[in-house]
Formats: C-alpha cells, sequence, structure tokens
C-alpha cells in the first residue's frame, strides 16, 4: 500500500505551477460526446485517477480518446451505446454528467447511481428534475437511472434548482444545448468550472448566455461539432498551494492561478495575518509577519463563497493558529472525517454539528494518519508539512484523484516529502 513520508518544518520558497482544472476537465470530455462530427481537443488537462476514468467512461461507449501529453483527443461520431458500465460509473459521482449528452444526442440514457468521496448526501434529483421539465421520463431500476426523451428530443423549458448544484446545472447546459427551442437555468451554480463548460460548448456551435451568473439562457441547436479548448487552472489545487505557502513560505509563487476565482480563499488568507499579491501570471503569498497566521472564522457555501473543497485545507493551517477559530459547513453533512486524524497529530478541534471549533495549538507532531477523502488528503499533507517529526499519510487512491505530481510539486517548494510505493515492515527500505 503506497504512503507519503513528511519530515515537516522545513520552509516552502520558490514557484509552483498548477495545470488545468479536474472539477472542469471531467464535464467537457462527457460534453464531447455531443459532437457528431470533428475531433474535440482538450488542452492542459492533468493526469489524475478521475481523468482516466472519465476517458475510460465515454470510450467504454465508443468514443475514441486519445492522450498525448498534456492534450487529450476524442472523437465521438461513433458512439455505440447509451449506457456506461456501472462498474465505472460508481468509481466517482461526476460520471454522471455523461447523462445529459446522451440524453440530447440520442434520446436515451441509462446510467448506474454513481459513487465518489464519501463526504456526504449529494443526489442527482436536481439533473432529473430538470431531464423531466424538458420533456425526458425517467425509470429506477436496479440501481440505474433510465432516462428517455420524447420521439421528437428533448424540449426547450424553464427550470429552476433548489440548490445551485454544480453537476445538475452542467448536464442539464449540456442537454439543452441540443434540445428544441429556447431554455432557462435559475438558481444555476456559478461556478468558474461551468462558465468553462459554456465556452467550450459555444465553440462547437451551442448558444449558451449567461453562465458564470444565477441565470442561463440556452437556444438549442440540430447538431454540435467538434472544438479545442484549453482547461482553466484548477484554483482548489492553487488554493492548497496558497495556504501552503501561509503557512511555511518566504514568497511562495503559485503559477497560473486565477485570483478572481479564488477572491474568498484569499480574503481569509489576508484576514489571518498573510499577504497575498495578485501577479500577471499567479499568486504570490508570504505567512503573517509574527510567523503564525490568526484565528477566523470560515463559513463554506455555494461559489463565490469559501468554497467546501477548501474547508479541510484552511483548518489544518487554523490548527496551529494564534486563538480559536471556528470552521463551518453547510455544503456537506458528513466532511469534517478529517478532523480525528488531524487530532492523531495534536490539533485541538471539537465539532458541533456542522461547525468545527480549532483551538490552535502550538505544535502538531508527525503520525501515522490516512486520508477519507480527496481534500481531507490534502489538508494532512499540509498538517504534515508543518508538523515536528515525521508524517505518513496513507490512502493515497483519494488524493490522486485531485492532485496531479502533488509530491514533486512540494518538492520544488523544498518540502521534504516522498512517496513510497511499496514501502515494508521494520526496514525502512524505499521503493518508488
Amino acid at each position: 500500500m503506497p504512503k507519503l513520508v513528511i519530515e515537516g518544518g522545513f520552509p516552502l520558497s520558490g514557484t509552483v505551477r498548477v495545470g488545468g482544472a479536474k472539477n472542469a476537465v471531467l464535464p467537457l470530455l462527457a460534453a464531447s460526446l455531443l459532437a457528431e462530427s470533428g475531433m474535440s481537443q482538450i488542452d492542459d488537462v492533468p493526469n489524475l485517477l478521475d481523468v482516466c476514468n472519465m476517458a475510460e467512461t465515454i470510450s467504454s461507449i465508443g468514443a475514441r480518446v486519445e492522450r498525448r501529453g498534456t492534450s487529450v483527443r476524442v472523437q465521438a461520431n461513433r458512439i455505440h451505446s447509451v449506457e456506461p458500465p456501472q462498474d465505472l460509473v460508481r468509481r466517482m459521482r461526476a460520471s454522471f454528467v455523461v447523462a445529459g449528452p446522451l440524453l440530447a444526442r440520442f434520446k436515451e440514457a441509462k446510467i448506474s447511481l454513481p459513487g465518489g468521496c464519501n463526504i456526504g448526501n449529494r443526489p442527482v434529483d436536481l439533473h432529473i428534475k430538470g431531464f423531466e421539465a424538458m420533456g425526458a421520463v425517467a425509470q429506477h431500476e436496479g440501481g440505474y437511472v433510465h432516462l428517455k426523451a420524447p420521439a421528437g428530443g428533448l424540449r426547450g423549458a424553464r427550470i429552476y434548482l433548489d440548490v445551485p448544484s454544480v453537476g445538475a446545472t452542467q448536464n442539464l447546459m449540456m442537454a439543452a444545448s441540443l434540445a428544441k427551442g429556447h431554455t432557462v437555468i435559475e438558481n444555476a451554480a456559478k461556478e468558474p468550472e461551468n462558465v468553462d463548460l459554456a465556452n467550450y460548448l459555444n465553440a462547437m456551435g451551442a448558444r449558451v448566455r449567461g453562465a458564470g451568473t444565477d441565470t442561463i439562457r440556452i437556444d438549442g441547436v440540430t447538431r454540435l461539432h467538434g472544438a479545442n479548448h484549453t482547461v482553466i487552472p484548477d484554483r482548489i489545487e492553487a488554493g492548497t498551494f496558497l495556504v501552503a505557502g501561509a503557512l511555511l513560505g518566504s514568497g511562495v509563487y503559485v503559477e497560473n492561478a486565477v485570483s478572481d476565482h479564488l477572491m474568498s480563499l484569499i480574503a481569509k488568507l489576508e484576514e489571518a495575518g498573510a499577504r497575498v499579491e495578485d501577479e500577471v501570471v499567479g499568486i504570490r503569498v508570504w505567512p503573517a509577519e509574527r510567523g503564525r497566521l490568526s484565528a477566523i472564522d470560515v463559513k463554506t457555501h455555494f461559489y463565490p463563497s469559501y468554497p467546501t473543497d477548501m474547508q479541510a485545507q484552511i483548518m489544518a493551517a487554523l490548527s496551529v493558529a494564534l486563538g480559536t477559530s471556528t470552521v463551518t459547513e453547510t455544503v456537506f453533512e458528513n466532511r469534517f472525517m478529517h478532523v480525528a486524524e488531524l487530532a492523531r497529530m495534536g490539533a485541538n478541534i471539537h465539532t458541533q454539528g456542522r461547525m468545527a471549533i480549532v483551538e490552535g495549538v502550538d505544535r502538531l507532531s508527525g503520525a501515522a494518519v490516512t486520508a477519507t477523502d480527496l481534500r481531507a488528503g490534502a489538508a494532512l499533507v499540509l498538517a504534515g508539512l508543518v508538523a515536528e517529526g515525521e508524517t505518513e499519510v496513507l490512502g493515497l487512491h483519494h488524493i490522486d484523484r485531485g492532485y496531479d505530481n502533488l509530491v514533486s510539486k512540494f518538492q520544488q517548494l523544498g518540502a521534504h516529502i516522498r512517496r513510497l510505493e511499496t514501502p515494508t515492515e521494520d526496514t525502512g527500505a524505499e521503493s518508488a
């Protein structure tokens, strides 16, 4: 079983470049299924487990997917199935976004209920209600959702989302692109990844307006074609390195980070005493002048508020801040599983429902800990970097889902971190 071994306490400095956004690439790959002709090329694609899973999912139903370096080419003119294999779909929740493209183009989709990180209840009800508003019929059978469009195809509709679900917004945008007539999605998710998807769809010939606001308007077209597109930078990867720089840096430059996508995090880091400067092609961060961040209160919410995907990382930083902080999680009900692992390292955190009270301690101590989900894994890496002694992080399959070359990127900044692929007991032998 692979693990990370981290020797904490070493300062970080230099430049690290973040890659394309995982949460943008996944719906882009799904959207490629809408193209009846031509080849699509998506550039700056990170080499991640989730990306590989999505590529395998669309390949399984007939798309031709080729990876060349950081570019992925997709040709979808020979799709032969509207039912991706269950074992592939259940690997991650984002795979459900293939439903919209398949339903719109082929008038049918049969999708297994998806899997993913166990961070709380994330039903697909909003997706299905939106499809039904466009005329589809949904049947639940044996762990599957079987969707069928009317004989004439999906129809444009006015759709109000009870909550601004990112995945539902993406699925409905894609479905509406080939629906007949005009679709309005109200209370839509505003995330930059959805703007990126809209830009890709428009490059394919769609007519999408308003992405990035709470009202998206789509005029359906009869067909879409392949297109070239470069993925936006990963704001969560960028945010993770910004938190690391605020904890241990001496001027860490996060290249390719977009400050407009990270305003809520930047505001909280500055409130805690870090210094953050927006530069031409990235963001530079320094720690607080007195050496430790100050306690702050953080509350997650939908974009552009503080992101739930950065909750675990900021909690790791606040565990060694001066004073008592509170972290309130409003998006997912089961996203404090990292608290017990941080406590193993000496963090003083108490949870009360959806609030965590974080009493900053003078130091953390290295320990053996296990990542329980993707962002919890990143938090444990940050804690290990700041802790005294050696930290071992297990559960790397979670981290591999969302961070490309995490070890080498931290090594570039001076971190003492290494990955052991086949560790052996008692000998200290390393195999990489």
